[in-house]
């Protein structure tokens, strides 16, 4: 059984153009137009073009693409600040906000078109006419999990002694610690992104595809058989490293 998966977007628009072509590539010489290929989430902040990447995959999977794609921790932020009344997630940082320079949310209303510039009380109520409803019911609508064959895909992990059917949203699109360096077999390859890593890394009973795309560097693209994995290049397919 084989799946695709591209790790965090980050409004990298470009770039999700990109692998989507080392998929298509992928695809043409293994014969395999229906495996799905899984985004697993921050589809938006840091990179200048939010709005030309959720237009992109709406398209896309209007259109028939045997797409899946899962909601991160950004893409939940993003909607609460579009809320009536702007709110900031409970998991978020103290002292951090959405439109704080570290996390990318002036980039994601400037692609739109707002001035980000405006007291926040104007910056907001310019954000919620300009972002097309579709979009924040998009981004609403989205998954938090997606299952196939040996694995589990998640924005940013699973909780460790947590059966995965009783894993709650705020762990899996969050989490980083005790997951991170938890060797324990979850029951499937947990599939997820959120922590940056160099290169997107096979750490036997994990896979972080987030090889930091919102920091400005090559978005990765994987796909997987079984718990297998190989990071899709310009050359073909290429052994991951491992953890």
């Amino acid at each position: 059984m084989r799946t695709y998966a591209i790790g965090d977007i980050h409004g990298q628009l470009s770039e999700l153009e990109r692998v989507h072509d080392l998929i298509e590539r992928d695809r043409l010489a293994c014969g395999d137009r229906g495996a799905p290929a899984v985004h697993i989430g921050d589809l938006c902040d840091r990179g200048t073009a939010t709005a030309g990447v959720i237009d992109y995959l709406m398209q896309g999977l209007a259109s028939g693409a045997p797409w899946v794609v899962l909601t991160g921790n950004h893409d939940r932020m993003m909607t609460a600040f579009l809320e009536p009344t702007p709110r900031t997630p409970d998991r978020l940082l103290a002292g951090l906000h959405w439109l704080d320079e570290r996390l990318g949310g002036r980039e994601t209303l400037a692609s739109y078109g707002v001035d980000t510039d405006q007291p926040i009380e104007a910056l907001h109520a310019d954000a919620v006419a300009r972002v097309p409803a579709r979009h924040v019911d998009f981004l609403n609508d989205l998954p938090v999990t997606y299952e196939r064959g040996e694995c589990f895909f998640c924005h940013a992990g699973v909780r460790p002694g947590v059966p995965l059917a009783d894993q709650v949203e705020d762990d899996l699109v969050w989490i980083r610690e005790p997951f991170l360096s938890s060797t324990d077999d979850h029951g499937k390859l947990i599939v997820h992104g959120h922590t940056p890593a160099d290169v997107a890394t096979h750490y036997g009973n994990r896979l972080n595809i987030d090889s930091g795309a919102g920091y400005f560097r090559p978005m990765s693209a994987v796909v997987i058989e079984g718990r297998e994995a190989w990071l899709l290049t310009e050359g073909g397919r290429a052994v991951l490293p491992r953890g």
